[in-house]
């Protein structure tokens, strides 16, 4: 059979696939022309958990393991589970009755992929959109290094409704977590003179390399199909987006990373992993509290346990802190006997991790106020209990300087999609937006 002008050789995709596969390590790096002087920081960090939050009935014996406190506004109680965070009483705010209307039609655990998304995925379209970081991240690349760092215990991007990675780019693909603390700290703070030489003469080639497949890509493109040209046209945007971290990255290149105090150092603990679930999450939270510090990034997601049961290394983080059952199981049991209290025990365990970052956080005084005065962090869960896709639980801490006001906890109606709180979360930044996803308006209760 006669070749067609259109029918290329697979190899001449390949070329250029291997290029954009090939420069994982350039993720994240920012400028634009030229690296522009640092501002008054600006934070935005959301951390996310999987599989919901202990709630048994307010009447029942087990009440004080409900996650959401007694009472509301500014006289509520907390229960046993988020006593940990008395400490910061004042500010932070707890959210209850929000929820993403999508997630409200979407399977019963497929709703980690858009929890900072809104969009609605189904078995026969699962294109996501941009994550609220990733605009956040966008808008602020000029001013960090790094224009964002996503973490998440089981690293890479995970399976469609299954995600390792909170974050999704302009395109809804999803942007690969880092999940091992040494990495991520060299990546960060750790390059050397024979480093910087080896980086420089790579981000050159690399510079070339990607010349040469867009410059080739005029001729191929005009040889293509409808269809076709559609698909490789989503290609080329990714590898221009590629070239965008190359050009950015030869712009810090000669910027001296921020040197770290010693006794920053001497408490990192590199060599965790997930088979000791405190520890790890410990340091996940004291690199992104050190790239705040040094305004590496301003902008960091942190996916900690996701919506896969045994597939997830994150799945066995009770177990190894002495609980007998697994993450999905003690979810799952929530209202036998008993259930709600040990669920209860190992949310209260999580927000012990979150009142040490929180802590860090506030310690840390800069020119206004301190880190976490100037940083919005959202943490929560798109389950309120597993199965249960409304009624998020959310606590959102910090910005202070940013116009935020705490020490509530406020009770929304279910007909408040959650994007109205991303919309909110966006204007205090700094970046004014009229909408994001299904937003109707910002959440004035949140506002000084």
């Amino acid at each position: 059979m006669a070749s067609k002008s259109w029918h290329l050789d697979r190899r001449t995709f390949l070329f250029g696939t291997g290029v954009s596969l090939g420069l994982p390590w350039l993720e994240c790096m920012a400028g634009t022309e030229t690296p522009k002087p640092a501002s008054q920081p600006r934070r935005l960090c959301t951390m996310y958990f999987g599989f919901g939050v202990s709630l048994p009935k307010e009447d029942s014996d087990q009440a004080m393991w409900r996650w959401f406190p007694n009472g509301e506004g500014r006289d509520y109680q907390f229960t046993e589970t988020l006593s940990p965070l008395i400490c910061q009483r004042d500010n932070l705010t707890i959210l209850g009755g929000l929820s993403h209307p999508n997630g409200r039609k979407m399977g019963a655990h497929d709703t980690g992929d858009t929890f900072l998304t809104g969009a609605f995925l189904n078995n026969r379209d699962l294109r996501n959109t941009i994550s609220m970081d990733q605009v956040a991240a966008n808008a602020l690349h000029d001013q960090t290094r790094f224009s964002s760092l996503v973490l998440s215990t089981d690293g890479g991007v995970g399976e469609p409704t299954r995600s390792s990675t909170l974050s999704y780019n302009d395109q809804g693909r999803p942007i690969p977590a880092l999940n091992q603390p040494q990495q991520i700290f060299d990546r960060f703070f750790g390059v050397g003179d024979a480093d910087l030489i080896a980086k420089r003469r790579r981000l050159t080639s690399a510079a070339g390399m990607l010349d040469r497949v867009l410059e080739d890509s005029r001729s191929l493109r005009r040889r293509l199909g409808r269809q076709d040209r559609e698909k490789f046209d989503e290609y080329l945007a990714s590898v221009r987006q590629i070239e965008e971290r190359v050009a950015r990255s030869q712009q810090w290149l000669e910027i001296p990373r921020p040197e770290l105090r010693d006794e920053e150092r001497d408490m990192l603990h590199l060599d965790s992993d997930d088979t000791a679930p405190k520890n790890f999450i410990r340091t996940m939270y004291d690199l992104i509290y050190l790239a705040f510090r040094t305004d590496s990034t301003r902008v960091a997601t942190y996916q900690i346990t996701n919506m896969a049961d045994a597939s997830s290394k994150a799945a066995k983080f009770p177990q190894l802190q002495g609980f007998k059952d697994s993450l999905h199981t003690l979810a799952h049991a929530w209202n036998k006997p008993d259930g709600a209290v040990k669920l209860g025990e190992w949310d209260r365990f999580m927000a012990s991790q979150l009142s040490y970052f929180l802590d860090r956080l506030d310690l840390t005084q800069e020119e206004n106020g301190s880190i976490l005065d100037n940083s919005m962090i959202l943490y929560g869960s798109s389950n309120s209990q597993t199965h249960n896709n409304n009624n998020y639980p959310l606590i959102l801490a910090g910005g202070r300087q940013l116009g935020l006001q705490h020490g509530r906890y406020l009770k929304l109606g279910s007909e408040v999609p959650m994007s109205n709180l991303f919309l909110t979360m966006l204007n205090q930044l700094g970046i004014p937006s009229d909408s994001f996803a299904d937003s109707t308006g910002e959440l004035a209760e949140l506002l000084i």
